[in-house]
């Protein structure tokens, strides 16, 4: 176990298990916070890793209710350490499984770093050779993963609600009724 700071917090890691998390990723958490601002806001951290993203927002924005996901058992059980080490666990709900699945209810805001490289271009990235292949490559084009979470997100997101993903250190945000926009146009800002 090592540690990393993000966003200016202390964060376990587990490198080569769990993704090291960027400061690339901490535009995705400024966002979100400024989106929520100081009002109640039930949030979704999709592919969660060691929790940095759901922690950090969850601090920025004390009346939001995060609920982070992630397919790996490794990650959920760091998420969950993280949130509680740095006292926010009652409010940030940390739970295994496929994107939006493990979360009841509607949301306002869903927030994701997914992975969204393809799986045959990993020689191309030998910087993140030390990081979990699944939290950087997907099979075909490599954004299949975001695809099915735009299209989830329709059913999940309460009218209003939005979702901010990182691409590429850029972060992009859709409201509600332009998800259908942002999915055609993910190979062209990829």
């Amino acid at each position: 176990m090592n540690q990393a700071t993000f966003f200016g917090l202390p964060l376990a890691t587990a490198p080569g298990r769990v993704m090291t998390p960027r400061v690339a990723s901490e535009q995705l958490v400024t966002l979100a916070a400024e989106r929520i601002g100081r009002r109640a806001a039930r949030v979704a951290d999709v592919g969660t890793g060691s929790g940095a993203i759901a922690v950090a927002l969850a601090l920025a924005a004390p009346k939001a209710e995060v609920w982070a996901t992630d397919i790996s058992a490794e990650s959920v059980l760091l998420a969950r350490a993280n949130a509680h080490m740095l006292g926010v666990g009652g409010r940030v709900h940390v739970e295994r499984g496929d994107l939006l699945a493990p979360v009841p209810g509607e949301l306002d805001l869903i927030v994701a770093n997914l992975p969204y490289l393809a799986r045959d271009a990993a020689g191309n990235h030998p910087d993140l050779v030390v990081e979990p292949d699944s939290a950087v490559f997907a099979a075909g084009d490599g954004l299949g993963p975001y695809r099915r979470l735009l299209t989830a997100a329709a059913e999940k997101l309460r009218p209003g609600g939005a979702v901010a993903i990182q691409l590429h250190r850029r972060v992009f945000l859709a409201e509600r009724d332009a998800l259908s926009v942002l999915r055609a146009t993910l190979p062209a800002v990829a």
